[in-house]
């Protein structure tokens, strides 16, 4: 099925139709999303617990368990990460990434860093830019 029929006969909901037009976006947001980067760069470490991981991203962002929960399932089903849940009581689930989440974890904290390495350089244009702009509110 094409997707404009999909989408017409509404057969895919929206989302799927969204991910079905522009799949390449659709993973970059799962990537770049505030819950996936902070997972994928945590789960670099090591595999951690539900728990471990909630309280780790904990450290530089409050996020709920519903979020997060959501985070793991989408980077999960883009292959992204590795649910292994043991059959012990009580239940024990790890996180892990895979080799195809390794590899996008490296290149998320790739940028996380050149964030904070550039920093200084970003508020100084901030700055520029909104001088340059109340400059030119009070000229008019």
């Amino acid at each position: 099925m094409a997707v404009s029929d999909a989408v017409s006969d509404g057969a895919v909901g929206r989302r799927d139709a969204a991910e079905a037009m522009c799949p390449y976006r659709l993973v970059l947001e799962h990537l770049t999303s505030r819950w996936g980067v902070l997972v994928l760069i945590e789960l670099l470490d090591r595999p951690h617990r539900f728990s471990e991981l909630r309280r780790a991203i904990g450290r530089t962002a409050r996020v709920s368990e519903k979020m997060l929960t959501q985070t793991l399932q989408t980077l999960e089903r883009d292959g992204l990460v590795h649910r292994d849940a043991k059959p012990v009581i009580p239940p024990r689930v790890d996180y892990s990434l895979t080799d195809l989440g390794r590899e996008a974890a490296e290149q998320v904290r790739a940028l996380a860093l050149w964030t904070h390495d550039r920093m200084a350089d970003v508020e100084k244009a901030r700055q520029a830019y909104d001088e340059a702009r109340a400059r030119s509110a009070r000229a008019s």
